[in-house]
């Protein structure tokens, strides 16, 4: 393996960070994170692009890879039964929150514009303004080596996207298929209609969260 592949990040592995790094901000009170949690949130039908569907033994694989990575540490307490997890975003990249924000939708949602990103990261970071999210896309682009990339405008579009790079360059043919299947789902993120989709989106995203902390919450009872 060299130097320049060893530090790309697998499929499992982007989505696994992705999801320690999101449950962090949305469930603080079930962080870390057991093995069995981190599953159900990478199998997650809302908030994923795309959906998978693991299993317990390839999460417990993948998150092995990442702590050997220093991406992931494992915590294991006097008298727990479990060990849980916890990811290393901001000490192995040295990122605030609202870097960490933004690099998270994109490992979980894949390739957004600004504004999409700043309504997605919500609950992550707060954002006042597509420039505010602008500027933390800067940050992690001017990053050595860089985290996320600016694309071109696809033909007919009027923004931009964004990817991040932790799976490797972002190739035009990925860009394009990419946008291929979204051009036929969505309207156009600037326009009325694109915001409104988004924002329902958000709000689904909300109420899928509020069920996972709720089941979380009976399950300590049963």
């Amino acid at each position: 393996m060299t130097e320049e592949t060893k530090d790309v990040l697998d499929p499992f592995e982007i989505r696994v960070l992705a999801v320690l790094a999101e449950k962090e901000a949305l469930t603080p009170d079930n962080y870390p994170m057991s093995l069995n949690a981190i599953t159900n949130g990478c199998n997650q039908l809302s908030s994923r692009d795309p959906v998978m569907q693991l299993s317990e033994d390839t999460v417990q694989d993948t998150l092995q890879r990442l702590i050997e990575r220093r991406l992931v540490n494992g915590i294991t307490q006097a008298g727990a039964r479990v060990t849980k997890y916890e990811h290393r975003m901001r000490i192995k990249w040295t990122l605030e929150q609202d870097k960490v924000a933004v690099l998270t939708v994109l490992m979980l949602r894949g390739l957004q514009t600004a504004g999409e990103i700043r309504t997605r990261t919500g609950r992550l970071h707060e954002f006042k303004s597509v420039g505010e999210a602008e500027s933390a896309l800067q940050f992690l682009i001017d990053k050595y080596p860089p985290l996320v990339a600016k694309l071109e405008r696809a033909p007919g579009t009027k923004e931009s996207r964004y990817g991040q790079l932790l799976g490797g360059e972002i190739s035009a043919a990925r860009d394009d298929s990419a946008f291929g299947a979204a051009a036929g789902q969505a309207a156009p993120a600037g326009s009325r209609i694109g915001q409104l989709e988004a924002e329902v989106a958000a709000l689904r995203d909300e109420v899928a969260d509020l069920k996972a902390q709720f089941e979380a919450f009976r399950q300590q009872f049963q």
